[in-house]
């Protein structure tokens, strides 16, 4: 194929994920096999989305966690989520990340199989600025760019890492230009149009998620789960993302796993509670059992 051509979307179901197998571990694999993440994210008024995030890295599979956030509320992080190594990061006025605190973190972005950047950031002039520091001085660790991060694309002409781009129809308009209509009336051609432009895998989320490859594959996951509209969804999802490829699938495979485990999640707890007013803090304790059940998977050589 055309390394340039579109293709026609696949659908994201069970029996695809089944024959797109995830590594997995034998019981002696220790937490370095499984891999090691690195997730900026929070801020002093959005701290709970590093939070989700990061537990939605762990009950992904990953087997190491470090968050870097804004000093102002690294300790509460850190008794939050007694799992993960917490770093301290200075702040702008705006509550927004500096670019000097990348001396602090640039050793553990080298170390790390994976890194998520974006949930709960604060600042959208300092978030680019941080971002493109860090792009620009890091090594080429697979990347995810979620939510405010995934601004600072806007001023790059692509990417030469393994990178994913998560965005909802409203920052795929501020991201291209475009008004929101147009993006949700054709999502599959402005992710594919993306994707290509910056050689990045994109997946736009929505009630039909669209993930587009920079070849031109495409995947496709439409399923109404009207509970997932709440705050700190996304936290998850791109927490779940990050913790896979952190254990070694590849930001297409992972991103495809995520959102289908995402909405499953989603619907056994609208089974158990109802399909409005569950939380999105209780979205990740549904996915190592939804992992599980998508077995056998193939052994790491």
């Amino acid at each position: 194929m055309n390394r340039h051509a579109a293709s026609a979307p696949v659908d994201i179901d069970a029996t695809l994920l089944r024959r797109w197998r995830l590594v997995d571990f034998d019981a002696a694999a220790d937490k370095e096999a499984r891999g090691a993440i690195l997730i900026i994210a929070g801020s002093r008024e959005l701290a709970g989305a590093a939070l989700l995030a990061a537990v939605g890295s762990l009950r992904a599979g990953a087997g190491k966690l470090v968050v870097a956030t804004a000093a102002s509320v690294a300790p509460g992080l850190a008794l939050a989520l007694p799992e993960a190594r917490v770093v301290a990061l200075p702040e702008t006025r705006a509550g927004g990340l500096t670019a000097a605190g990348l001396d602090r973190i640039e050793p553990l972005v080298e170390q790390a199989d994976a890194l998520l950047v974006g949930p709960g950031l604060a600042d959208e002039r300092a978030t680019r600025g941080f971002v493109k520091a860090l792009l620009a001085r890091s090594a080429a660790v697979p990347l995810v760019l979620d939510a405010l991060a995934i601004g600072a694309a806007s001023s790059l002409s692509g990417f030469d890492r393994t990178a994913l781009l998560t965005p909802h129809a409203g920052e795929m308009a501020h991201l291209t230009g475009l008004s929101k209509s147009l993006i949700v009336a054709d999502p599959r051609r402005h992710a594919q149009r993306l994707a290509r432009q910056l050689n990045v895998v994109v997946a736009l989320k929505g009630a039909c998620t669209v993930i587009a490859a920079p070849d031109g594959r495409c995947w496709r996951h439409a399923k109404a789960v009207p509970g997932l509209a709440t705050s700190g969804s996304g936290d998850v999802l791109a927490g779940i993302v990050a913790g896979l490829m952190a254990r070694g699938a590849d930001p297409a495979q992972a991103a495809a796993w995520a959102v289908w485990v995402h909405s499953r999640a989603a619907v056994a707890l609208a089974r158990r509670l109802g399909p409005l007013g569950y939380l999105a803090r209780e979205l990740a304790a549904e996915v190592p059992g939804l992992l599980r059940g998508l077995t056998p998977t193939r052994p790491r050589r």
